[in-house]
């Protein structure tokens, strides 16, 4: 454990004014891979710098835990997943359990327990600040019997504050994009407090860094969690935006396993669990091409294809376009305008690779859909013709990309064209070959094939 008190931290952390610590890394310029592992899962000190059989052997050890963590491909070497994921913003706190100040189930003995905001980032007002603070708590209250007491002054069980690089702790921040906050579990002195990296742009959009989403996560630790493996939860270590209700059932389950459910039964919907690429009934929501890469939409998260990745990579939605919604029904690229259409409900929207296109979203029935289509199930541009085939129900359109108007002569019947698929369509995916073209139209139980065969 360190020998800092709360007291000392907080008499240094005043003299900085607002400054704090959760951090990003960047591999290529200023985080380099030891460093990475050293502070995340535990490599010794004494193996850096080192050129033996030994050191090397711990390496590739600590690279295949970290990629187990993180569901990777388990290689043991750099590949460009294992690259991608060391460069994202993440939780300063490390991901291997019973390392450094995190012994086994710490927790708070009482259930009411106090927090103080010491210093303020001048990003946002003071109010913002507040609110950010007191609904991150209300999170872990709706579903724990805790409740959180604020303090204006003295020692709090959790001491919150901003500051930047070495910020009295002993464990300092990194500068703009990295680690973006840490906190420490429950205990005496030092835990439970938590710090925010004044270098990081706090927002309380999408615009930046969001203060209520990194705290809550923080306040996680504060609480006793450690880091999630679920890409879905909460306490999974890197950053990414999202809307709504912030705790998966993996975050809630950790959390009342230290401290009970909330007596007063308050309900909540918890984040559905990020979906499983190996699940057999898995099924998909949307498929597009962008760019080169295929685009596989479920729930709140889409896989990358790429010919450069050995495995498909899983990211949220709302981490590369905030502006878009959780639930993706449909999509489809034009490449001709350099375009991808995402569909959800009886909307549209148009990217521009990773930008949304000025004027959406716009309503589906501006292509000249019937007013009764509530929604697009599946959508597939097909270059021989030009055409995009749009589907809803037992039915599917046929769209001019050129002319910008819908075909006489549709709605079609899905089961007349395409025999023996009797079903709703979920996704759609056009595949070109050296002799042929063909259209492939995927229901729930062929989901699968997706990965495993048509896109290779």
């Amino acid at each position: 454990m360190l020998s800092l008190t709360k007291k000392n931290c907080h008499e240094h952390l005043a003299k900085l004014g607002h400054h704090c610590i959760f951090r990003c890394v960047n591999l290529c310029y200023c985080f380099p891979l030891q460093k990475y592992l050293r502070r995340f899962y535990n490599l010794r000190a004494g193996l850096q710098g080192t050129k033996t059989h030994r050191s090397s052997d711990a390496m590739h050890a600590k690279i295949r835990e970290m990629q187990s963590f993180f569901n990777l491909q388990v290689t043991g070497s750099l590949d460009a997943n294992t690259l991608e994921l060391m460069s994202m913003a993440r939780c300063g706190v490390p991901d291997v359990g019973e390392y450094n100040h995190f012994p086994r189930h710490l927790k708070w003995q009482n259930t009411n327990v106090t927090f103080r905001i010491v210093n303020y980032t001048p990003d946002l007002k003071k109010a913002d600040v507040d609110r950010a603070i007191h609904n991150a708590f209300n999170i872990w209250a709706d579903v724990t019997p805790l409740t959180f007491k604020k303090l204006h002054e003295g020692m709090a069980d959790i001491m919150i504050s901003f500051g930047t690089k070495e910020h009295g702790d002993f464990n300092p921040f990194d500068g703009p994009d990295g680690l973006l906050a840490h906190a420490y579990p429950p205990g005496r002195d030092i835990g439970g407090d938590t710090h925010f990296d004044e270098d990081e742009h706090w927002s309380k959009d999408s615009d930046a860094y969001n203060l209520f989403l990194v705290a809550t996560h923080e306040f996680g630790h504060a609480l006793g969690l450690s880091h999630s493996t679920d890409p879905g939860a909460l306490m999974y270590p890197v950053y990414s935006y999202s809307q709504g209700y912030p705790l998966s059932e993996d975050d809630i389950t950790g959390i009342q396993a230290l401290y009970g459910p909330n007596p007063r039964h308050r309900k909540v919907k918890p984040k559905p669990d990020a979906p499983n690429k190996c699940d057999p009934m898995l099924n998909f929501d949307a498929v597009t091409e962008l760019r080169g890469e295929t685009i596989i939409f479920k729930d709140r998260f889409y896989w990358r294809l790429h010919p450069q990745f050995a495995e498909p990579e899983q990211t949220l939605i709302k981490s590369t376009w905030p502006s878009l919604p959780n639930k993706v029904d449909a999509a489809y690229e034009y490449p001709e305008k350099d375009m991808v259409f995402i569909f959800s409900g009886i909307r549209m929207w148009a990217l521009n690779g990773y930008n949304l296109v000025e004027g959406y979203p716009k309503y589906i029935h501006k292509l000249g859909l019937p007013k009764t289509v509530r929604t697009v199930d599946a959508a597939v541009y097909i270059p021989d013709t030009g055409k995009t085939l749009l589907f809803s129900e037992e039915h599917y359109w046929s769209y001019d990309e050129k002319t910008n108007t819908m075909d006489s002569g549709f709605p079609r019947s899905i089961e007349m064209d395409f025999p023996g698929m009797a079903e709703e369509v979920d996704a759609a995916v056009y595949q070109y070959g050296i002799s042929k073209s063909h259209l492939h139209l995927h229901f729930s139980h062929l989901a699968d094939a997706l990965i495993q065969s048509d896109l290779q």
